[in-house]
């Protein structure tokens, strides 16, 4: 929120620096993001006094000789048709700074460094300055708009800085204001605050005015109290519609409001000043004299002032005349009752519009503007009241009009009165960590205007009817504290608070680890959002019936590829795969660390079971099945377990390269070779493979010790053996029925596959690297054979598996 220092001294005696000022803002809750003079990009631009001005022959250039006081007499050429001997202009020096306009001397193209220079022979050391190489419009500084020169005040002195002259040196802040504070956002608003601050009194706005007593005919209504609950209009006359006054045109311009018209620059100064967003109606263009505040008809129209044409359903409010819209409710009015110069009778209205139906509607329209920016935020009917009187008092100190006594005040019942709030000092105090005297409570509740009294350990206070936000103890100790000071906090611990060493916990640890580990397997980590989208759900070709569509549906997403709560990790994983190769990355491995929600019933009944997943992908031409194995190995060595791998087929996984994976027989993910179908629909260019784990299965594994094996008294013997089976044998059923047989086996690799014509129809080889491992005595040859043939009479046995010649 854009305020200017000097409209805001209209309220408060401010006495300090705008740097101290600004430190005094923050202290209490308002930062200023951003401090500055409206001239800060002009220098050294002095009041030149003309002393002479001749015509230079055969052009429309002049050469002056100007008297910059004591800056001394300079020589300058000027083209401008309004320079004169005896007049005094804004003079630039050489090395001032000065806004560069284009050709038609009104658009401004930049900053520019005045340098001495030579035109048709005659020498210029400066240059006379309009009001837009100032940066000045008509209405920040009158005659600025004029294509000539500036002409300056008779009395200014030459040699003078132009800036206090023209108001170049007026500092503006740029004020955040929380979303808890929408009383602020008005210059008076935040004088509340810095009168409080600063321990000055508040001069308050003057509400003055005196009715007619002439009446007119005017019917007002509300059809919708729930979205209304409060309406205030009021008729003027005799309006004569021109130009606002210089003072009020500048503080609008000031604040980013352009002027308009007098009453229509009313509406906008009492919504800067006050933050009440007002409207004003031609009351010849209301048919039927009436005004009706109600939902509008699902498909009627109504065209803004801004010329454009709306479709609009129940939930948006109108304001209506006697037979159709003339403005949406709190965003804007309508074209067909817009102020004209021919205005001469209009209605002005003020009302308390519920937030979250304007807010809305302006989201649902596409339509904003500064009244729906304030009243999203909050508008309270105390400040309602107030900004009526207000605008009634500027008609006639303006002398625009006159005020009548047709008026109506639809009201809900809501008052405007401050309420009574009683806490516990000791409750305040306990809320800071610190004992703040009474004394000093009272002061600061007595600034803010909240009556304070304290009788005891009972503090009552009256709660004025624009902070809605006071209704606990712990809401008064924030205001008794942000003006007491947080420097008077005092670190201290919490009663029952202990001293740690700190670290990660044992989930952390293991999720650490196990990171750790991926990262060694050359993976990076990617973080995607917990939400997916419908078509992420059919990308998988998932049935219907599948659990995994059983997802979460969230009331108010952000949109509806971010509608659902992801029930598995696995789609946004092959996007992720598909953009890297969109982006030329051809290979590549990427892991995720993150949860699922896992809904018991929808709607949901209690909270849905978040589960840890990790989530794994691999794509590159040198990728494959094995490769997500080993990777998958890695995880299962970090925690010290081992997986097991069964094939199983899934609709979005390859149905010939795909696996259950478990441990100690419980299924914990899957792994496999992404679906052809799905590759190409993403636009792949490479194989790629994903694997998904249900960390939480596996928690009970966390912070397994390692139990140290001392190495064998006798050397290992290694055996490569390879294989003939039945392609449907997997090599997990192998390893067990080999780990089962031998327990001299300590280690088992498989380090070839081959099919061929030559092993048989539906025959595959499989070729291993044994390691045997004595236990008490040096293992013989002889022996291992035996141990070999143990092996290979199972083998047989049970799968028909033979010793490849």
């Amino acid at each position: 929120m854009l305020v200017p220092i000097s409209w805001l001294k209209d309220y408060v005696d401010i006495d300090v620096s705008v740097e101290e000022l600004e430190n005094k803002l923050f202290s209490c809750g308002f930062e200023v993001e951003e401090k500055y003079q409206v001239g800060k990009d002009i220098e050294n631009v002095v009041v030149g006094l003309v002393k002479k001005c001749d015509p230079i022959p055969d052009t429309h250039l002049h050469v002056c000789v100007v008297d910059a006081g004591k800056h001394g007499e300079f020589q300058v050429c000027c083209g401008a048709d309004n320079v004169e001997a005896g007049k005094k202009y804004p003079l630039a020096l050489v090395g001032a700074r000065v806004y560069q306009t284009a050709k038609d001397h009104v658009t401004v193209e930049g900053v520019m460094t005045i340098s001495a220079g030579k035109l048709r022979g005659y020498d210029s050391f400066g240059m006379l300055c309009s009001g837009t190489e100032l940066g000045l419009s008509e209405n920040l500084y009158k005659g600025a708009g004029y294509n000539g020169l500036l002409v300056l005040p008779d009395d200014a002195t030459p040699g003078e800085d132009v800036k206090p002259i023209t108001g170049l040196d007026e500092w503006i802040f740029d004020v955040s204001i929380t979303a808890n504070r929408p009383d602020c956002q008005s210059i008076f608003g935040l004088a509340r605050e810095v009168a409080a601050v600063l321990q000055k009194p508040l001069k308050q706005p003057d509400l003055s005015y005196t009715e007619t007593g002439v009446t007119k005919e005017l019917s007002v209504s509300c059809e919708a109290p729930d979205l209304c609950e409060r309406y205030i209009s009021h008729y003027v006359y005799d309006v004569n519609i021109k130009e606002s006054p210089d003072w009020m045109k500048r503080r609008l311009t000031l604040v980013g409001c352009s002027a308009i018209s007098n009453i229509v620059d009313i509406t906008n100064y009492v919504l800067k000043e006050l933050g009440q967003p007002m409207h004003a109606f031609d009351y010849n263009y209301l048919e039927g004299h009436a005004i009706n505040v109600r939902r509008a008809a699902d498909e009627e129209k109504i065209v803004t002032l801004d010329e454009k044409e709306f479709s609009l359903t129940h939930d948006n409010l109108v304001i209506c005349d006697g037979k159709k819209p003339v403005a949406l409710a709190g965003i804007m009015g309508g074209l067909n009752s817009e102020i004209l110069d021919t205005t001469n009778e209009v209605v002005f209205e003020a009302a308390k519009f519920m937030t979250d139906n304007i807010r809305k509607s302006s989201r649902s329209l596409g339509q904003s503007s500064d009244s729906s920016a304030v009243f999203s935020k909050g508008v309270y009917e105390y400040t309602t009241v107030m900004a009526m009187k207000r605008a009634l008092h500027l008609i006639e100190e303006l002398g625009c009009g006159k005020v009548s006594s047709t008026k109506f005040d639809v009201n809900t019942g809501n008052s405007i009165e401050p309420r009574e709030l009683t806490v516990s000092v000791s409750k305040v105090n306990g809320v800071l960590g610190i004992k703040v005297p009474d004394a000093d409570i009272v002061r600061v509740l007595k600034n803010l205007d909240f009556s304070p009294v304290i009788a005891g350990d009972v503090l009552t206070i009256k709660v004025p009817a624009y902070r809605l936000d006071i209704e606990t103890y712990q809401d008064v100790a924030e205001e008794v504290i942000r003006m007491y000071g947080y420097d008077h906090i005092v670190p201290t611990f919490i009663p029952t608070a202990q001293v740690t060493s700190g670290g990660y916990n044992l989930r952390q640890r293991t999720e650490l680890k196990i990171k750790n580990a991926l990262c060694a397997q050359g993976a990076f980590e990617g973080m995607h959002y917990s939400f997916f989208s419908p078509s992420d759900l059919d990308l998988l070709r998932l049935p219907e019936d599948s659990p995994l569509r059983h997802a979460i549906k969230l009331i108010n997403p952000i949109n509806r590829d971010l509608s659902l709560m992801r029930t598995t990790l696995v789609p946004q994983m092959i996007h992720a795969m598909a953009k890297n190769q969109k982006n030329g990355i051809l290979s590549g491995r990427i892991f995720e660390l993150g949860n699922k929600f896992i809904a018991k019933d929808l709607p949901l009944k209690e909270y849905p079971d978040e589960r840890e997943t990790i989530c794994i992908g691999v794509f590159g031409e040198d990728e494959d099945f094995f490769s997500l194995k080993g990777v998958l190995e890695a995880v299962a060595s970090a925690l010290d377990i081992k997986f097991d791998y069964e094939k199983e087929e899934y609709v979005f996984l390859h149905p010939y390269r795909s696996a259950k994976v478990l441990c100690n027989g419980e299924e914990i993910g899957l792994m496999g070779q992404v679906k052809y179908e799905i590759q190409d629909e993403t636009d792949m260019r490479v194989p790629a493979y994903v694997a998904e784990i249900d960390l939480k299965a596996l928690t009970k594994y966390y912070g397994k010790e390692r139990r140290f094996t001392p190495l064998p008294a006798f050397n290992e013997e290694k055996r490569d053996l390879c294989f003939v089976m039945d392609k449907d044998v997997t090599c997990a059923s192998v390893e067990k029925t080999i780990e089962a047989t031998c327990d001299y086996v300590t280690d088992i690799n498989l380090f070839d596959i081959y099919e061929g014509a030559q092993l048989g129809e539906n025959k595959k080889s499989m070729a291993f690297n044994l390691v045997f491992t004595p236990k008490n005595e040096e293992l013989k040859p002889e022996f291992v054979d035996s141990l070999i043939k143990n092996i290979l009479d199972t083998l047989n046995e049970k799968y028909g598996i033979t010793l490849r010649a």
